[in-house]
């Protein structure tokens, strides 16, 4: 026993976030993503097999998930600003709104039942991915950027939707920039930037969130945060998050709309199997 953990749990923990990890960094290079859509899903099964009661596991999963996006988004932003794509105008209309929208849903957070975290994932992926891979550029919602009121509205709702999701923001951020005809390379790395803004407030916010169920989260958590998770899946997913940033810029507009939208259906439908089973 390590921590209260039996030392064949430690070891298969380990192994599985560290490989998790290496495929969250390329991910969130690849998509401007945090890599929460896959760190989720992952912490899930892991956290499901060490035997995490079911009441804690899905916002464990989410809180850690904001926290190792922290510097996983850093790295991905710092990738794509040095590509000249970042729009920084964008992130500084969306910094206080997106914030608020962190704080508020990690509020939620507190009193949510695990099924509504789920429920917020398959909804936003199977719409998201819907876009990207039957409308093309014929959904848009005008061609130029809209005002600072609507866009401070998008940014509060990225915000919560982002906290309830553990997600950086990428996902939610591209689909919106598409819709206003920015091209998906550019709405890529600009959605990249809202990993920090997301992801600091966000893993504050669940460990606030799960203060009060100490007493049945695993031990090394802090609230809903898993420091095993969180030191695990850093290392690996920092190293590779430049490959990913990479591989976005070689591939053709078309190729990574499909690549995006694909990945999300996968994601939604291993959610939409946990709450039907």
């Amino acid at each position: 026993m390590f921590a209260g953990i039996p030392i064949g749990d430690l070891v298969f923990l380990a192994v599985s976030l560290v490989v998790a990890g290496a495929f969250t960094g390329v991910l969130a290079g690849l998509f401007g993503v945090g890599g929460g859509a896959v760190i989720v899903p992952v912490l899930y099964e892991v956290f499901r097999v060490i035997g995490v009661p079911e009441e804690v596991r899905m916002p464990l999963c989410v809180g850690t998930s904001l926290a190792i996006i922290i510097p996983t988004s850093i790295r991905s932003f710092n990738a794509h600003r040095a590509k000249g794509l970042v729009d920084l105008d964008i992130l500084r209309i969306w910094a206080v709104p997106v914030v608020l929208g962190v704080l508020l849903g990690s509020y939620v957070a507190r009193f949510a039942p695990p099924d509504l975290f789920k429920i917020v994932f398959v909804v936003v992926a199977v719409a998201s991915a819907m876009r990207l891979l039957f409308a093309s550029d014929r959904w848009q919602l005008g061609s130029e950027m809209p005002g600072r009121p609507l866009m401070t509205v998008y940014g509060g709702v990225i915000g919560v939707l982002s906290a309830l999701m553990g997600i950086g923001g990428g996902q939610l951020s591209s689909l919106f920039m598409t819709f206003y005809g920015r091209p998906i390379h550019q709405a890529v790395a600009t959605s990249s930037g809202l990993g920090v803004l997301i992801s600091i407030p966000g893993a504050l916010g669940f460990i606030y969130a799960g203060w009060p169920k100490m007493d049945v989260l695993p031990p090394l958590s802090l609230g809903y945060v898993s420091f095993i998770g969180f030191l695990l899946f850093i290392p690996t997913s920092i190293w590779t998050a430049p490959i990913g940033a990479r591989l976005a810029h070689r591939l053709s507009k078309r190729k990574l709309e499909v690549a995006f939208g694909l990945f999300l259906l996968v994601i939604a439908a291993r959610f939409l199997w946990s709450l039907l089973v």
